[in-house]
């Protein structure tokens, strides 16, 4: 539990730093944002669950080695695979109720999520009007202030463009200084100006372009006030049926269905395509006359017997051209054809293999942590340290190792580089092995992170060479020693 939160939190803080633009400076209630938080906790579970399984197995068998528990254990004829079962159970447990919850959970939370982030994302920014700039905080109107006073909210040498009729830059409005109050309602703005202008250039109607004479309104005014409407800007939620039917949002049977019928979908569509292409671009239909498709049912085999070639030679030199021609002109009606329906087909499979990428992580994040406690708790047993020291750094390597295979093989399997199957479990067939690998040495207590194990070879070999050495030495001093003799 310790080392899930622990996992849980640094994921969520990465998550806020990555939509921290998204959140900052648009009002949001607190309630929003703690919503918000709760989903995205959830979401993070995939991530968070396999990386505190391995780092609580190093840590546990770390902290038995550390002590010589284990050393113990193995005197009393306990081998180290008696002493995992219990953990093996355990992680058993774990991957089983990570299958729920991806299945189950996960489809609502990231339904929630989706819906909930894409409100914010169109939430607009609450209103803050910076000195001399264009500001369109305010919907409907374009504002500019030269300065502004702090202390008593003053707003001076200020220009506003009315949009709201949405006829251009025909409304404009210039005062010495003006205040901006919200109502105890929050709905509405009242922009009390003084000392100004306004300007109108009014549109004649049911005129033609050549008959207006474009008039134009000057107004001075010592005091004026407008009253802007601030509903629309309010926090508004999307339907959630919006995106019910995403991949993403859809649970295993879901799933299977959505897969079923955007293949069904995918097959029709093909067999409409190969057909229109054989009949109306590769091979024209022939034009018959009444009698010519009398013969042609009542001796169907004339056309096949017929020799095209003899039939080509037959044709006058204008006629083989507008042959050519015509033939051209089939091929590029064909090739464009192909072409704008490629894009088509394209965009199918890459949505069938989404459907079928989110299908198989229903399963490769329950394996991911019984895989992942097969790692820990051998390389817990090897490396003989506890706490949250050389566990955690070696955990992180392990964890980043397995992250990169997964995204790697899951971004092959989107393009369809490799089979969605074998991208999905990518990283399980790599790392599986080394979990059967390290149980092994960690049974036979192997000390594989030793340096000496890997340099005694080496000094053997440099060994083996001084003797060699020494032996010819010795038998040049002989030889020489014989040929003075």
């Amino acid at each position: 539990m310790l080392t899930f939160f622990i996992a849980q939190f640094l994921l969520l803080m990465q998550f806020l730093w990555k939509y921290i633009d998204e959140l900052v400076g648009k009002g949001l209630d607190f309630s929003v944002i703690a919503e918000l938080m709760l989903y995205a906790s959830a979401t993070l579970v995939p991530m968070a669950l396999p990386l505190a399984v391995l780092l609580s197995s190093i840590m546990t068998f770390g902290n038995l080695a550390e002590n010589n528990e284990l050393m113990a254990i193995k005197s009393a004829g306990i081998n180290l695979f008696r002493i995992m079962l219990p953990l093996i159970m355990f992680s058993i447990i774990v991957s089983y109720g990570a299958f729920l919850f991806s299945n189950h959970v996960m489809p609502y939370t990231n339904l929630k999520m989706g819906t909930l982030l894409y409100d914010v994302r169109k939430q607009k920014p609450e209103i803050s009007i910076k000195e001399g700039v264009f500001s369109d905080a305010l919907e409907g109107y374009v504002i500019k202030v030269a300065s502004k006073n702090k202390n008593t909210s003053m707003l001076y040498n200020l220009m506003i463009y009315n949009h709201t009729e949405k006829n251009g830059n025909r409304k404009v409005t210039i005062a010495d200084s003006a205040t901006m109050k919200l109502t105890s309602d929050n709905k509405y703005i009242i922009l009390t100006m003084y000392h100004g202008t306004s300007y109108d250039e009014i549109l004649e109607k049911n005129k033609s372009r050549n008959k207006k004479k474009y008039p134009h309104q000057l107004t001075t005014f010592t005091r004026q006030r407008i009253l802007i409407d601030m509903s629309g800007l309010g926090f508004k939620r999307t339907d959630e049926n919006l995106f019910k039917h995403n991949y993403q949002m859809l649970n295993l049977s879901q799933l299977e269905t959505a897969i079923d019928s955007l293949n069904k979908n995918y097959d029709k569509r093909k067999s409409v395509f190969i057909t229109n292409l054989e009949t109306r671009n590769l091979f024209k239909k022939l034009n018959y006359s009444q009698s010519d498709s009398n013969w042609f049912e009542k001796d169907n085999n004339k056309l096949e017997h017929l020799n095209i070639d003899s039939l080509f030679n037959n044709l006058s030199l204008r006629e083989k051209h507008m042959v050519f021609e015509n033939a051209k002109s089939y091929i590029r009606n064909s090739q464009s054809y192909v072409s704008s329906i490629a894009g088509e087909f394209s965009g199918k499979q890459k949505w069938i293999r989404r459907h079928e990428i989110e299908w198989h992580r229903k399963f490769t994040l329950a394996f991911a942590c019984l895989l992942l406690f097969f790692i820990g708790a051998p390389l817990g047993a090897i490396i003989r340290k506890g706490g949250l020291g050389m566990p955690v750094v070696i955990s992180v390597l392990f964890f980043v190792i397995y992250y990169v295979i997964t995204i790697s093989g899951e971004k092959a399997a989107k393009v369809g580089n490799l089979s969605v199957w074998f991208g999905m479990w990518l990283s399980a067939m790599i790392l599986f092995p080394l979990g059967i690998f390290l149980t092994y040495k960690a049974a036979t207590d192997s000390v594989i992170l030793n340096i000496d194990t890997y340099l005694k070879p080496i000094k053997k070999l440099f060994e083996v060479g001084k003797k060699a050495k020494k032996k010819i030495k010795e038998k040049r001093t002989s030889e020489h020693k014989k040929n003075n003799t």
